[in-house]
């Protein structure tokens, strides 16, 4: 065993001596060692229940023979965090999560680990650990928050953003606010739509390091509990097994992790995040390939913010093995690919059962015959960027507008809500890249009162920085280079003309090459005074479509 290393010989008799101030018994010492990564903490709604979800995950190491020894990770609720400083300190813990687990788990020689995340970037920092750790892991997350209830239709957390945008322009009285503030939210959980954290969450499940059902049990389901205790049992077989995470995580698990996020509609984020894990990993995962997996995925899920459906209606309906067994009738899935229950991908899917057609549509009656992503190229954006196709509406697949230009989030949020926006224009806010934020923020507030103010099928907002999952219409994102960097957005002036095709991946302004040049001579890109942490992050974070990894990661 692994953790012999730390508590087996003569040598180690002080080492045992400080088990044995843990409470550490004979016996248990002649067992593994199991560290079960908790990201409980109070300020999260996600994990402020995974204090359960542990408990759970031990009693399941220990029913099949192993010791769980808990230890902690951080994580940051973006919802709090949104619209100020803090945001600047979200994507930048995906790092700390990594590195910190990776510091623990070989300090202290543990024989394996269960990974219990829920939240934004604890879900993608964990999966980042596990890869580079490579010892057997299993992931079980706390699950998704149930859907609100707003004036008799379910809500999430994109319409509490939407409804501040609405107040804005008149729309909404502050009563109605209040009502919902109050009923949006109602349980524990990842906020109830296909936002980051819920689709990473799936991710996990379609790459094979969670079980059926970690992206998709609610929260407050029993149901959950006994998923936890099954993870706990199941990472015990892997290491009987020696089956490790670059086993299951291979090329062909992140293709299918592609294929998927096509087919489900995940957040934006994902393009950020898999490219980072795969790196990990070993496997070097081009967004490029994205467009190529859209063009022959349909996209079959519509769930909030891009439609009227939640994560629980996503449980109901089969859940994600579900929509693996649809898309798996087209021939777009790896079946052959390793999970954590021992067996491959066709094997687990193979008795998934689509009970509801109108959460999981059929190959044969897609919301759209192509992905719910693309990635974008022009001379706005040479190195690609990021937009949620599914949840744009259809006039604004093809847009063309006067630029509005803003070197921050502060800067545009005030002119939106201060009616300066009007029909036809695009929204440009740069300097709010990995390097320019620095910590590429997300930008649901501006998206929100766009969409809120009633200006989501007649505006486009584009950005170096990026957007929550809960983002919807024209928001593109990840633009590479980033401003910081040199890139083209920072050359953009007020009124450009903004052209953007989204079924063409094309995204360009109308500026000639000689006037851009010109631009460039006289142009130096702004920097921002940060210290601590943000300082380090800055100088050493990669781009975008990269997956904003460290150098030297």
């Amino acid at each position: 065993m692994r953790s012999d290393n730390a508590k087996s010989g003569m040598q180690q008799a002080p080492a045992r001596s400080l088990f044995r101030a843990l409470g550490l018994t004979d016996e248990e010492l002649g067992k593994p060692l199991i560290g079960i990564v908790s990201s409980y903490n109070e300020i999260v709604p996600g994990h402020m229940h995974l204090d359960r979800i542990v408990d759970a995950v031990k009693q399941g190491v220990a029913l099949a023979g192993g010791v769980p020894i808990v230890f902690p990770a951080i994580a940051v609720c973006d919802g709090i965090a949104m619209g100020h400083v803090g945001m600047k300190y979200s994507l930048v813990t995906r790092d700390l999560i990594a590195d910190s687990t990776e510091c623990m788990a070989i300090a202290h020689q543990f024989d394996a680990l269960v990974m219990v995340p829920n939240c934004d970037k604890n879900v993608p920092g964990l999966l980042m650990a596990a890869a580079r750790l490579n010892i057997p892991t299993v992931f079980v997350s706390g699950g998704p928050m149930l859907a609100g209830h707003v004036k008799g239709q379910k809500r999430s957390l994109s319409s509490m953003f939407e409804a501040v945008g609405s107040y804005a322009a008149g729309l909404m009285t502050e009563e109605d606010v209040k009502e919902f503030e109050c009923k949006t939210c109602p349980t524990c959980g990842s906020c109830s739509g296909m936002y980051t954290a819920n689709s990473m969450n799936c991710l996990t499940e379609v790459l094979g390091m969670g079980l059926q059902g970690n992206g998709t049990i609610p929260a407050v389901y029993s149901e959950r509990i006994v998923l936890a205790k099954h993870a706990g049992m199941a990472v015990m077989d892997m290491l009987k097994k020696n089956i490790c995470p670059r086993d299951i995580m291979t090329e062909a698990a992140f293709r299918n992790a592609l294929t998927m996020d096509m087919a489900l509609g995940c957040s934006t984020n994902s393009m950020l995040h898999l490219p980072a894990i795969a790196h990990e990993a070993g496997v070097e995962l081009n967004v490029d390939i994205a467009n190529d997996i859209s063009a022959k995925t349909p996209n079959l899920c519509h769930l909030a913010p891009a439609g009227p459906t939640y994560m629980e209606d996503l449980n109901e309906a089969g859940g994600i093995y579900a929509v693996m067994k649809e898309i798996s009738k087209l021939g777009l899935l790896n079946l052959d690919c390793m999970t954590v229950t021992g067996k491959t991908v066709g094997e687990n899917i193979a008795n998934a059962v689509n009970k509801d057609t109108s959460v999981i549509r059929t190959v044969e009656d897609p919301y759209s015959k192509t992905g719910g992503i693309a990635v974008l190229r022009g001379n706005l954006a040479p190195d690609s960027c990021v937009v949620k196709r599914s949840a744009v509406a259809p006039e604004m697949l093809a847009h063309e507008g006067p630029a509005r230009v803003f070197d921050s989030e502060e800067e545009a949020i005030e002119a939106i809500k201060g009616g300066r926006i009007v029909a036809g224009d695009v929204v440009v806010i740069r300097y709010e890249g990995p390097k320019g934020g620095p910590g590429m923020r997300e930008m649901l507030n501006p998206t929100s009162a766009i969409v809120g103010m009633g200006l989501g099928s007649t505006v486009a907002l584009i950005t170096d920085g990026r957007f929550s999952g809960a983002s919807r219409g024209a928001a593109i994102g990840h633009v590479c280079p980033e401003a910081a960097a040199g890139g083209p957005i920072g050359l953009v002036q007020e009124g450009d003309i903004i052209s953007i095709d989204i079924n063409a991946n094309a995204i360009n302004m109308k500026v000639s090459d000689e006037e851009l040049a010109r631009r460039r001579e006289n142009w130096t890109p702004k920097q921002k005074e940060v210290t601590g942490y943000l300082k380090r992050y800055a100088r050493l974070v990669t781009s975008a479509d990269k997956g904003a990894v460290l150098e030297g990661n």
